[in-house]
């Protein structure tokens, strides 16, 4: 289903904007509206995408949505990625996108615990029996859990996107994300899962990534600038600010999301530093460095994830981030 909001005319909210036509682009999210593309329906609702002389579409996406394929095929100009893992495939695959940002320094997959039944630790996690993991989890971060820590496969079951077999199982783990599966838990559970962050472990990839195709960048570099340097400045606000109003937006978008998910969302986001923490500091929100790919790259080879020898630099560039826009909006 394809969702849209359209930015405002500059000049309805306040402020002069450019005094040409404003260029029209669509972005493409991997999931329905959510706090975890707050950034985004913060810089359209506050007006920063117009200011940036940018008319921007937000494209909902969903279980069944197809944006990265219209990405490829040049119906969309940019859409929200998954983490690293993703570009080196595409690469692997020969599928002529990148990535321009990161605007999530760390990815937000965990695992959840039982309290107090002798999993309190992430090194106890190995021994948990049965271990709740998706399809596509198994050779991914799975892939890295099994050859970091010793996690066993013949642990696993299915996890079909309900929490309810690992509430009933005391000695069960759970894959999730930081921002929703735990408040489920608790809901239905009556517990507060133990919850380990993958980032914290050593799953060091960046996630939300904003992708484009190569011809693009090459094409039209100063577009994709102002809609990096918008979005980002759309994550200060929202994390920062008065979100309010993109709150409301994301609501309308999506009728399911409850202002408790949100408030729970963001502060997940802040308090384990999901948008700004490490490079973020001095860089800026989206940073990204050589290092990081170089290192995560070089992890996912060694489980197998991706092939050695890829040319993994051809998966972003770093041209239009670690600018430090936005730093002086960061609370001191």
């Amino acid at each position: 289903m394809r969702v849209a909001i359209m930015a405002a005319l500059a000049g309805a909210i306040g402020f002069a904007g450019p005094a040409f036509a404003l260029d029209k682009v669509t972005f493409g999210t991997n999931w329905v509206a959510d706090p975890e593309a707050g950034g985004y329906y913060q810089a359209l609702v506050d007006g920063t995408y117009a200011k940036y002389g940018l008319d921007v579409t937000i494209m909902q996406g969903g279980p069944t949505s197809n944006g990265g394929m219209l990405l490829i095929a040049g119906k969309i100009e940019f859409y929200m990625g998954g983490d690293m893992i993703g570009d080196f495939l595409a690469v692997q695959n020969d599928i002529p996108t990148i990535a321009v940002a990161a605007h999530f320094q760390k990815n937000p997959q965990i695992f959840m615990s039982h309290p107090a039944v002798g999993l309190d630790k992430w090194e106890d996690l190995p021994k948990a029996n049965p271990a709740f993991v998706s399809a596509g989890a198994v050779n991914t971060f799975w892939a890295w859990m099994r050859l970091a820590y010793g996690f066993k496969d013949e642990n696993i079951k299915p996890y079909n996107f309900n929490s309810a077999p690992f509430i009933v199982s005391k000695t069960s783990i759970q894959q999730g994300y930081l921002t929703s599966e735990p408040l489920e838990v608790e809901k239905q559970g009556g517990f507060k899962p133990n919850v380990f962050l993958l980032a914290d472990y050593g799953y060091t990839t960046y996630a939300t990534l904003v992708e484009t195709r190569r011809e693009y960048v090459q094409a039209h570099p100063d577009i994709v600038q102002r809609f990096v340097d918008a979005s980002t400045i759309g994550w200060y606000h929202y994390l920062y600010g008065d979100n309010s109003k993109a709150n409301e937006a994301i609501k309308r978008e999506n009728p399911e999301m409850t202002d408790e998910q949100i408030v729970f969302s963001i502060t997940k986001m802040k308090e384990y530093g999901i948008v700004d923490s490490g490079d973020t500091l001095k860089l800026g929100i989206g940073a990204m460095t050589d290092d990081r790919w170089s290192e995560f790259y070089n992890t996912m080879v060694k489980a197998g994830v991706v092939k050695a020898g890829l040319d993994y630099k051809k998966a972003y560039t770093t041209q239009f981030v670690n600018k430090s826009v936005g730093l002086d909006l960061r609370p001191k």
